[in-house]
């Protein structure tokens, strides 16, 4: 089974908690202000659709996708997340149901746990999804 950035860093996070690994602190260079400069604001996890819901669970889970594509890079050719570096970002489909395609909506992750935003019109605009409500 193929495991997603985030799934190997959690991961990680829990084996050093154990004290059997120890990892560096993770620079951010980025102030909160930019990391949502170019997105349109947040949407609820709970006003997510339930199948963005879905993915974001595949995604914490390590998968299985249902498509190939799913978890390669994002390369934010848009510029309208933050800039961040190659393969910081990966991306996911958010199933689209009766769709003969993958349809435009997915979830975007950043390296960063519960770093999500969501597209639903194929990279044109984006909202971080936010957890706490």
């Amino acid at each position: 089974m193929r495991m997603t950035p985030r799934a190997l860093k959690i991961r990680a996070v829990s084996v050093a908690a154990l004290g059997l690994l120890t990892l560096a602190p993770v620079a951010v260079t980025a102030t909160a202000t930019e990391a949502h400069a170019a997105v349109s604001g947040n949407i609820c996890y709970s006003a997510l659709p339930s199948q963005g819901r879905d993915t974001i669970r595949l995604i914490d889970a390590g998968g299985p996708f249902p498509y190939s594509q799913d978890g390669v890079v994002f390369q934010n050719r848009e510029g309208v997340l933050p800039a961040r570096s190659t393969g910081y970002y990966h991306e996911y489909t958010v199933i689209t149901p009766g769709s003969p395609t993958r349809g435009t909506r997915r979830i975007i992750t950043g390296t960063v746990h519960h770093e999500d935003y969501y597209t639903a019109d194929h990279y044109v605009t984006f909202r971080r999804v936010d957890f706490a409500c």
